[in-house]
């Protein structure tokens, strides 16, 4: 296990689709993780609402995204706490979990570094793990430069160091949510095996539509 790199990739995954294998995969291979974690949250603490989806379904249609990856796996734990799940919890709970020297990334999305400065405890998560941002590729990188004086130098250079480019691709699950709501075809954005779980277990249908 001696310098072992393991990734976590958390998120509502609701649903989990081509872009979120896509650039784990990348992030991974950029960073030399062994391993790549999905972590469906059962809320995000800075949402107001629950997902979609569900815990079950979401965590099924994880599973069915990853099976062709090894390197590739799913936890349920932060489906199992009370909500919301807060990050550095998660991270303490990997370390505790692995030997003592491992090297935790956490995957983050560059359109989320402005919320950074809410996450819970942010500076000791920032200390205690690598904030890994993905930048999609044909974007500017972030600039935590704005960051310094709340943060401290030494933090925000580190985050400058995990800033990694990742393919740019155009999915979201909430333009995937909209599309299934109204009937359009989404093939092309889903796992062929998800996209047959959702409409076997019809997820995400609008009300006028059952």
């Amino acid at each position: 296990m001696l310098g072992q790199k393991i990734a976590l990739f958390g998120g509502t995954f609701d649903p989990v689709h081509i872009g979120h294998i896509s650039v784990a995969a990348d992030a991974a291979e950029q960073i030399g993780a062994e391993k790549v974690v999905f972590i469906p949250a059962k809320r995000s603490p800075l949402k107001g609402f629950l997902p979609k989806g569900g815990d079950e379904h979401r965590l099924a249609m994880i599973a069915l995204a990853i099976a062709e990856n090894e390197k590739f796996e799913v936890s349920d734990f932060e489906l199992n706490q009370p909500a919301p799940s807060y990050t550095l919890e998660t991270v303490r709970k990997f370390q505790r979990d692995y030997a003592s020297d491992i090297a935790v990334y956490w995957l983050v999305g560059a359109d989320g570094v402005d919320d950074l400065q809410h996450w819970h405890a942010i500076e000791e998560l920032i200390d205690t793990c690598n904030l890994c941002t993905m930048c999609r590729a044909g974007c500017e990188p972030p600039d935590y430069g704005k960051f310094e004086g709340i943060w401290g130098r030494r933090r925000v250079e580190k985050l400058q160091r995990n800033i990694i480019q990742t393919p740019l691709i155009d999915a979201s699950s909430t333009e995937i949510r909209r599309r299934l709501a109204v009937g359009d075809d989404i093939s092309d954005l889903l796992h062929p095996a998800v996209a047959q779980y959702i409409r076997r277990h019809g997820l995400y249908r609008s009300k006028d539509r059952l």
